[in-house]
């Protein structure tokens, strides 16, 4: 059976610099009439930095929408038509100073697909490079380095709570215990 929803109709509810938000009326599988509201979002990028030591470069920020300090990837938000791995290259410099000399694409995630068109894409970064840091205004956040076995670890332990982060833990562990067999 085929479980896709038809657009019948669409309005725009909101229209901010970040999200806009629509009301859409579609047409179920089986014929009824049902409304969704979706949130439209250009994506974000985040990037899992691992320096020659095997350190993982975090960064620590305070989340409005989780009301606390949250630990994470470096990571940012796309603009319209924007390339990611572009993105994450900025974004990397901006939060943590580095740049770096391979990026491995690790996929692209719906952040939530039940109402948000957000994808974030997540990119390993290695052979990294000071260069200075260069946060956006605004932007208020501190950088740590930490063990991969250790963001495992967390993660497991479900005291990260950044989906994004958690993916890029995971991920990379798996790419790079791999790659030291």
């Amino acid at each position: 059976m085929n479980f896709e929803e038809k657009t019948i109709s669409s309005e725009s509810i909101y229209d901010g610099k970040i999200i806009k938000v629509r009301k859409e009326k579609v047409e179920l599988p089986d014929g009824k009439i049902a409304s969704r509201e979706l949130i439209a979002h250009p994506g974000g990028v985040g990037v899992i930095a691992v320096d020659d030591e095997g350190k993982v470069f975090m960064v620590s920020q305070y989340r409005i929408a989780a009301k606390s300090m949250m630990l994470e990837i470096p990571a940012g938000k796309l603009e319209y038509g924007e390339d990611p791995l572009e993105c994450g290259k900025r974004e990397l410099i901006e939060e943590t100073g580095y740049k770096a000399e391979e990026f491995i694409h690790l996929g692209a995630y719906y952040a939530t697909p039940g109402y948000c068109e957000e994808v974030l894409n997540i990119y390993l970064a290695k052979g990294l490079e000071f260069v200075g840091q260069h946060l956006d205004e605004g932007e208020f956040l501190n950088v740590s380095r930490h063990s991969l076995d250790e963001l495992y670890e967390m993660v497991m332990n479900n005291e990260i709570h950044d989906a994004k982060t958690a993916v890029a833990i995971l991920k990379a562990k798996a790419i790079l215990d791999k790659q030291e067999k």
